[in-house]
This record gives C-alpha cells, sequence and structure tokens, in this order.
C-alpha cells in the first residue's frame, strides 16, 4: 500500500504541477469563494492556513479577506526535529513569513508569538491527493495529521484541491486524519 501512495502523490503532483500558472490563479479564485460559503468558516474567529507553495492552491489573499472579516489568521512553524507544527499569528505575509523548511514560507519565528492551538477554529489543510469521504494524502511528513489529532483536533478540518487530485478512493492508513470537508474549484464536499 505504501508504494501505491507514493505512486498516486507523485502522479497527482506532477499533474498538479502541468497546470499553468494562470489557470491555477483562476481556479484557486474559485476555491477562494467556495471556501468562504463554508458556515465553519465564515463564524471562525481563528483560522490556520498554510501558506501556498509551488503548485499548491493559493492561500496568500485569503489572509486579507479573513482580517478583513476580523478573523485571526496563523500559519504553521515547522519544527523538524519534534515532527510537530506551530501556530504562530499571521497579520501580513510580506512581513511575517520567511523562507522555512523545504524552503516554504513560513513565520518568523524571530518576529512572531507561537497562539494556542487549541483556539484554532479552522485548519486548511494541504495535500496531494483527495477524496470525497475525507481522505487525503499529504507529502508524506505526516506533520499535519500529527497536529489536527494531538494539538488542534477540535479544529473544522478543510482541504483545498484542484479537482484534478481528487480520487474516488485515498488508500489511507490508521494515523491518517480524515477531513470535515473538501473545497475544489467546482464543489464544496461536506464528509
Amino acid at each position: 500500500m505504501v508504494e501505491n501512495r507514493n505512486e498516486l502523490r507523485r502522479g497527482k503532483l506532477a499533474e498538479r504541477d502541468a497546470l499553468a500558472a494562470s489557470l491555477r490563479e483562476v481556479k484557486s479564485r474559485f476555491i477562494q469563494e467556495n471556501l468562504l460559503q463554508i458556515d465553519g468558516v465564515k463564524n471562525a474567529k481563528h483560522i490556520m492556513l498554510y501558506v501556498s507553495f509551488r503548485s499548491e492552491v493559493e492561500t496568500l489573499p485569503l489572509f486579507a479577506m479573513f482580517r478583513q472579516k476580523n478573523i485571526v489568521t496563523s500559519a504553521p512553524l515547522t519544527v523538524v526535529k519534534e515532527h510537530r507544527l506551530i501556530p504562530c499569528r499571521v497579520t501580513d505575509p510580506e512581513l511575517d513569513l520567511r523562507p522555512g523548511y523545504c524552503h516554504i514560507p513560513e513565520p518568523d519565528p524571530d518576529r512572531l508569538t507561537p497562539l494556542d492551538p487549541a483556539a484554532i477554529d479552522v485548519v486548511l489543510v494541504p495535500g496531494a491527493v483527495f477524496d470525497l469521504h475525507g481522505g487525503r494524502l499529504g507529502y508524506g511528513g505526516g506533520y499535519y495529521d500529527r497536529f489536527l489529532a494531538i494539538d488542534a483536533p477540535q479544529a473544522l478540518r478543510v482541504g483545498l484541491a484542484f479537482e484534478m487530485q481528487v480520487v474516488d478512493r485515498v488508500p489511507v492508513l490508521a494515523h491518517d486524519e480524515k477531513l470535515h470537508f473538501l473545497v475544489t474549484e467546482k464543489q464544496i464536499k461536506e464528509m
């Protein structure tokens, strides 16, 4: 099953990488609009966003959108030695982020203070492959699965994906945390 998961992950990431940047931008806007239709998102007080990297669904515009709605926004700082994520408040991505783990933009630990994960209402979850049953394949590190299981089990889990990343069934393992919603450019699916 592990090889099947890795093959599926590689294939979908290659497919996602092949999307033209202009098309990713347009699809990302539809996904952002769909995300704002979910009551749990509209009523949230604190949302943790992943910071989009490479060909992921773009999230940077969401920081400003949520701030306009007086929603606290945070992003994860990756602590590799401890295999964990620490949410840090981000109010201005241009000022608050710097290259971190795998060169992904992350909160600058010298400038920002961690927030209590128990106060997070919604976590926007990245990934490589998703299904309509709450299954998700991330990038293989298990950081989000551990964070959701241990630090923020109360949070609504929302996956953001392009429709081409959705398959019939993700081969999930026991430690894989399920999503509550999947949002693509074409649909909002509650699990």
